[in-house]
Formats: structure tokens, C-alpha cells, sequence
């Protein structure tokens, strides 16, 4: 089947730079899906050869198909009908049943057929040019973009993201003939806004990349674009002497910004490197989109790398309008750090009460004084200095009350640091500042310090406690405080720091700190239940099966810490020889106890065994009980469970040989009881049975 190139192109002023990967890669994605759709089951063989190249520049979101094919084939499919029984008649002749299906599929009665006692039809349709579908489907495309607010402009009742201005529509050489937004397709693009400001006539889709650049002074190759701008970014920082730090967030935003980049360094005053350094980094960075340089030490140079959209003939005058920008930017950052440094953060505390942290649970000075009285808690458990970790949680929010917070939020943590050892606050309290928002996004650091640990521990317990007692937690996708980020950051600390922190314990001490919770029953064991679950993703991601994890939380343990060596434990005690049989062993055991309403803790009357099998499992359970006992105190859950596998031997003779269900009562309850013994033993591990399935 022949094939051609298919290019389209949807021109329009400067797209959203913090979405434009996002509506390439979808714009991409729904061409493709709806050409697939179009192709039917044929799809996978007719599109086996095509490749697929998406563009997108400031100005222009594009998609190169190569190797289309050029018609969606004929097709028969068979459509059944009603039962044959009920198309005709006692005389044989059609019934309305018969009549109607034949009208719903556009034949007569005459044509149709019979296929295992139903009434079908054999519809064919017709092989069709694929030019005829592209329209719709591009069309398609663009209102299934992630937009979340569309626009209209002039008086047009058109909507998309940004005016357009142009498309284009070519497949093979043939420009499509359709309308879409309002704007007739055709074969020109446009270059430059100021390189090259003049339209570009497209003899074929192939055409497109290598006519853009090279007359048109437009990189329309997203990706191209960014690794140019990284490796001038990295250049220019050489040139320095220091290396060019580059956040992947400013890179994908400033390749949005620029279809002709080009990085040039310009310099601003030493005087302003006495403001912390990331005050510095964050201005530059979020309001002119510069890139910082440090030294061999790590310590931040005196200059910035700034990509221009325009290749000029006289660059230094460029630079000069970029030095000229920040420095006032600068200069506000060290007005804000030298007027926040007149007023302690202590002083700042009742300021606090004018903030609302949430309508129903108080104001940030409420929620303070409840993180103080819960991160004195967590330093006790931890035997750490209390008074530490009142004091930093009492300061922890002070910053928000800050100009240069107010100004850049990213800051925050941070300047309350810097703040606090202006003011002569303990090292550790002031570090705390800080460590309370870590980690802030999966795999970032843990807090260090033992104040730092003890207020971002409870300040989170705080929250989740808060919004669940007044009956907010996330539902769905939906998780506008961050409450499934806030639970794995406590786990985390708490696995990670390896504190022997008791969940269930400190959710009460929070739940306790809040008035008029609406929820309050029971709420430190919702909270706990919904912050056990959380482990279920993190054993994911180090490949332990699920069912391991199950079996853990089918005890509930509700110290983290012991919860981790559990599951470590089965995990382990899954690969032994003998873990498949004493987990269906176990499965057994808890439906025989479950069935009949056994007694768990019912103690064994040794007196009553009377088969060799049974004697044998008893005295084995009672040889190792020493070990148990001490392994399950130390925490050293894999003796436990490898001990525990030595039984196996045993378990086995016992369902051979042994009827529990004896005639005898006194026979059947005793074995009943040695059953709940040697499923006690494997519970103050996990729940086993669940590795059974």
C-alpha cells in the first residue's frame, strides 16, 4: 500500500512556556491515536513503518508523520441479529424483528444470512482515502489538548489557548483542503518573529525542520532546542572559570521561550553576594529566567547566563540590558534580607495570630502551639532535648511574616535559617527551620537534627489529623493539602532516621491538641490506616510484592520502623524452600479457627495429646520458645520467621495424621489450641496465609 508524509502545523502567538511539552506531547499523542482509531484493526501492520516527530516552538505546534499510508482498506465486518426462531412467521414469512434489521443495516431480507441460530449480515465497507479523516482528527486533536482555560479573541467565537494565525496542512505535496479554528490550511509557515518575519512556502512535509532552520531561524525540534541551550549554558560557565548549575524546570521553561537561543553572560555587583546566596539564585530565576554560575567550591559567582531569542550584532548591548534588569531585583532581595534582620523572628510570633492556616482549625499561631506540644513529644521518644524542639516549632512559621518570604514563597524554611542564626538561636533550632519542610518531593534529603526530625514530624501529624478530624481527607486525585505526600514524608523519616516511633501514639497526642474536631472518634486510626497504606507504593517501587506488604498490614503493626523490618522479614522468608507450604499451612489453620469460633489464646493441655504427630508439633513449638521470645523482643523478625520454617516437618505430619475435628471435645478444643499456637507464633511476625493468595 503506497504511502505519504503527513505534516501538520498549528501557528499562533507565544504558547504558555511552563505547557508547551505538555500540549506537544498530547497534540502528538491524540493525531496518533486518532489515525489508529481510523485504521482500525489493520492499524499495527499499516503503521509499522511510519515514524512520528513532534515539534513545538513558542509560536507553533507541529507533528511530522513519515511513511502514512494513504487510505484506511476495505473492511467486512459481520454484524449478528436476532434469533432465527423469531424472524418468521407459522407461514414463513418475515417478521417485524427480521424487517427492522435488515432496515437498521441498509440491505433487504434477501441478503442476509445465518450464523449459529442468529440472523447476520455481512457489511463491507469500502476502502476510503485517509486525507478525507486527517481533518477531523487534527481537529480532534486540539480540543482534547490539556487546556485549562481556553480564550476568544477579537470576535471570533473560536477558542483555544492562544489566537491562531496560521496552518498548515500537507500530505505528500498536496495541501489538505479544511478549515480548522477558523483558519484555512495551507502550505506556508512563518520564520522568526524577527530573523526571518516573512512566510515560508513548504514544497513537502519533510521540508519542514530544515526549512525552519535554516531559513527560517526558527529550532522548531523542542528537543534539539534544549540540549543547544544546555550545552551553551555549560559553555558559557566554563568560560568563567565556574560551572553553570542548570535546573531542569528553568531549562524546559527558557526552551519554551526561545526559538533561536543564544546564551550570553552578564555580571552584577559583589556587594549583593551577602544576601543568602539561594535569595539570589530564586530572583534571578524566577523573574528573569537567568541561570547561576558557582565556583570550584561551590559558592555562587558574581554572574548569570541569559538565553536571548535573537542571534544580535551587538550582543554586549544586550548583556547590559540584562545587568541593568537585575540589579534592582538584586538590590530589592538585600533591602528585603537587611529589613527582615531588624525584627527577631520571636517578635514575629504574634503575627502569627492573624494568619488562618484553615477556617476550622485555627490560625498559624494555633497550629504552632500545637506542633510544640507534639515535637516535645517526639524529642522524649526520640531522648532528645524538648525544650529544642518546642522553641524551633514555636519559630518555625515566623518566616512567613518576612518580606523576602512574602516576595519569593520558595524561600521559605530557608530564610527562617538564615533569620534565626542572625538572631542568635541555637544551631540546631535554627537548622530546624529548614528541616521542617524536608523532604519536600520524593527522594529529597531527611532532616538531620533532632529538632528538625521532631517539627517535621509533627508538623505533618498536625495537618493530617487536622484535615481528617474535620472530615477533609483526599478523595480521589483530588489531595489539595498534600496529605498522601505529608504521610510518606513521616514514614520516611522515621524508616529512613530509623526512630523506634510508636504512629498510632503520636496521632493521639495530635488529634488531642485540636478543639472540636468533628471526626475526633477514632480518628488515630483512620489517620493510621491511611498512612500504613502509603507503604503499599514505596514496596512497589523496591519490587517487594504486594502480598508481602498485605501481610504485614494485616497485624497493623503502628511503629513504622518495626513495620519496615517486617515486611523485610517475609520478603526474606518468602524465598525459603519451605514458605510455600506453611503459608497454605497457615490459610489452613485460620479457616479451621475462623469456622469454628476458636479461642486464640486457649492454652495447650499437654495431658490430652494423643497422637505422635500432634506431640511431635507441640514439643517443637515448645523447643523453640525461648528463641522466639527473644528474637520477637529484639525485633529480629527474619530468626523469627526462619526458626518458625524449621516446622514445616512437623506441620505436615500434623494435617497427614492427625483429625482435628476429633468426636472427642476435649481432644478437638486442645487441638484447636495447639493450632492457635502455632498461628499466634507466625502473626507476631505478619500474616503469612496472605503470601498463600
Amino acid at each position: 500500500m503506497s504511502t505519504r508524509d503527513f505534516l501538520v502545523e498549528l501557528g499562533t502567538e507565544e504558547l504558555p512556556p511552563k505547557a508547551l511539552k505538555t500540549l506537544s506531547t498530547a497534540f502528538e499523542g491524540e493525531i496518533v491515536k486518532g489515525i489508529r482509531d481510523a485504521l482500525g484493526k489493520d492499524a499495527a501492520e499499516l503503521m509499522g513503518k511510519t515514524v512520528v516527530k513532534p515539534y513545538a516552538a513558542p509560536r507553533r505546534l507541529a507533528v511530522l508523520i513519515e511513511n502514512l499510508t494513504e487510505e484506511v482498506p476495505a473492511s467486512t465486518t459481520q454484524v449478528l441479529g436476532p434469533p432465527t426462531k423469531i424472524c418468521y412467521d407459522a407461514d414463513g414469512n418475515p417478521t417485524k424483528a427480521l424487517e427492522g434489521f435488515a432496515r437498521k443495516n441498509g440491505t433487504t431480507v434477501d441478503q442476509l444470512g445465518e450464523v449459529n441460530g442468529k440472523v447476520s449480515f455481512e457489511q463491507t465497507t469500502p476502502a476510503k482515502p485517509l486525507t478525507n479523516l486527517l481533518p477531523g482528527i487534527v481537529e480532534h486533536a486540539l480540543a482534547k489538548l490539556p487546556i485549562p482555560k481556553r480564550m476568544r479573541w477579537g470576535a471570533s467565537r473560536v477558542e483555544f489557548v492562544r489566537p491562531v494565525q496560521w496552518l498548515v496542512m500537507l500530505f505528500g505535496e498536496q495541501v489538505i483542503d479544511c478549515e480548522i479554528l477558523s483558519v484555512k490550511a495551507g502550505r506556508t509557515t512563518r520564520g522568526h518573529r524577527f530573523h526571518h518575519n516573512q512566510p515560508i512556502e513548504l514544497g513537502a512535509p519533510g521540508d519542514y525542520a530544515d526549512a525552519l532552520l535554516n531559513t527560517g531561524k526558527v529550532m522548531a525540534d523542542y528537543n534539539l532546542r534544549l540540549e543547544t541551550i544546555r550545552s551553551q549554558v555549560v559553555a558559557e560557565g566554563e568560560k568563567l572559570g565556574g560551572v553553570a548549575q542548570i535546573d531542569d524546570d528553568l531549562l524546559h521553561e527558557v526552551s519554551s521561550l526561545n526559538e533561536w537561543p543564544v546564551a550570553l553572560t552578564g555580571r552584577f555587583e559583589e556587594r549583593f553576594l551577602d544576601v543568602p546566596a539561594q535569595a539570589l539564585i530564586s530572583s534571578m530565576a524566577e523573574h528573569q529566567k537567568y541561570f547561576h554560575v558557582t565556583d570550584a567550591d561551590g559558592k555562587l559567582m558574581p554572574n548569570f547566563i541569559t538565553i536571548a531569542n535573537i542571534e544580535s550584532k551587538d550582543p554586549q548591548q544586550v548583556i547590559e540590558g540584562n545587568e541593568k534588569v537585575i540589579r534592582p531585583r538584586l538590590a530589592d532581595a538585600a533591602f528585603f534580607f537587611e529589613t527582615d534582620k531588624k525584627k527577631t523572628l520571636e517578635s514575629r510570633i504574634e503575627q502569627l495570630k492573624t494568619i488562618v492556616f484553615q477556617k476550622d482549625l485555627g490560625t498559624l499561631h494555633d497550629k504552632a502551639v500545637r506542633i510544640a506540644t507534639l515535637a516535645e513529644r517526639i524529642a522524649a521518644d526520640m531522648g532528645e532535648d524538648q525544650a529544642k524542639a518546642s522553641r524551633a516549632a514555636m519559630l518555625a512559621k515566623t518566616d512567613l511574616m518576612t518580606d523576602m518570604v512574602y516576595e519569593f514563597t520558595d524561600l521559605q524554611g530557608l530564610m527562617g535559617y538564615h533569620y534565626a542564626l542572625n538572631d542568635g538561636e541555637d544551631k540546631d533550632v535554627a537548622l530546624a527551620q529548614n528541616e521542617q519542610y524536608m523532604p519536600r518531593f520524593a527522594g529529597d534529603e531527611l532532616p538531620q537534627t533532632a529538632p528538625g526530625i521532631a517539627v517535621a514530624i509533627a508538623d505533618r501529624l498536625d495537618t493530617l489529623t487536622g484535615l481528617f478530624g474535620i472530615n477533609q481527607p483526599p478523595t480521589g486525585s483530588k489531595d489539595p493539602f498534600a496529605l498522601r505526600r505529608a504521610a510518606l514524608g513521616v514514614l520516611r523519616i522515621i524508616v529512613e532516621r530509623n526512630l523506634n516511633l510508636d504512629l498510632r501514639e503520636l496521632l493521639s497526642v495530635a488529634a488531642d491538641s485540636h478543639n472540636n474536631l468533628k471526626a475526633r472518634e477514632g480518628l488515630e486510626d483512620t489517620v493510621l490506616d491511611f498512612m500504613l497504606e502509603r507503604f503499599r507504593a514505596w514496596y512497589e517501587e523496591e519490587g517487594i510484592p504486594a502480598e508481602v506488604f498485605l501481610s504485614v498490614l494485616a497485624v497493623r503493626p503502628t511503629r513504622p520502623l518495626d513495620f519496615d523490618q517486617r515486611v523485610k522479614a517475609v520478603s526474606h522468608f518468602r524465598s525459603l524452600a519451605e514458605a510455600d507450604a506453611l503459608a497454605a499451612a497457615n490459610k489452613r489453620v485460620s479457616n479451621i479457627l475462623t469456622k469454628q469460633g476458636a479461642d486464640s489464646n486457649a492454652a495447650v493441655n499437654e495431658g490430652v495429646l494423643q497422637e505422635d504427630a500432634e506431640k511431635a508439633l507441640y514439643s517443637a513449638l515448645n523447643g523453640l520458645q525461648s528463641t522466639l521470645d527473644a528474637a520477637t523482643a529484639e525485633g529480629n523478625y527474619r530468626q523469627v520467621l526462619e526458626s518458625l520454617a524449621s516446622l514445616r516437618g512437623d506441620v505436615d505430619r500434623f494435617f497427614d495424621d492427625v483429625m482435628v475435628m476429633a468426636e472427642d471435645e476435649a481432644v478437638r478444643n486442645n487441638r484447636l489450641a495447639l493450632l492457635a499456637q502455632l498461628r499466634n507464633r507466625f502473626l507476631a511476625v505478619a500474616d503469612i496465609s496472605v503470601l498463600g493468595g
